[in-house]
């Protein structure tokens, strides 16, 4: 069963842009799947999957250490049986989408995915000090 699609998304960014990593991870299962190119940038050897939660944590940690200016905009949630598509903009502007399949109120499966366009840098990597 998928959450209150308006209530999950507020909970969401408002703990995103906290940066409050036990929050936003507080959504996901143990055993969760999450994927994201720009996961395979930060942690090359995941290849972009990162497996459970501690993977997830590891992943996250580094991007807010990496984007200290993280911040998000939702712009449009989209509900389906079991997946939440969360549609924002992040501190660069660029428009993200975020697929999360639940089980059980918690996100199993989740999809970082962006703008299928020439090379720019869609995470806003290249504006952060290393």
């Amino acid at each position: 069963m998928t959450p209150d699609a308006a209530r999950f998304s507020a909970s969401w960014v408002a703990a995103w842009n906290a940066h409050d990593l036990d929050a936003v991870l507080a959504h996901f299962a143990d055993d969760v799947v999450f994927t994201s190119p720009v996961a395979a940038r930060i942690l090359p050897e995941t290849g972009g999957v990162l497996r459970g939660k501690d993977e997830l944590r590891r992943y996250w940690a580094e991007g807010l250490r990496l984007v200290p200016d993280l911040h998000f905009t939702v712009e449009r949630v989209f509900a389906g049986v079991d997946v939440l598509v969360i549609s924002y903009r992040n501190q660069v502007g660029s428009l993200v989408d975020e697929v999360l399949r639940f089980a059980g109120g918690q996100v199993v499966a989740g999809h970082g995915t962006y703008l299928a366009e020439s090379g720019d840098d869609p995470a806003g990597l290249a504006t952060a000090g290393d």
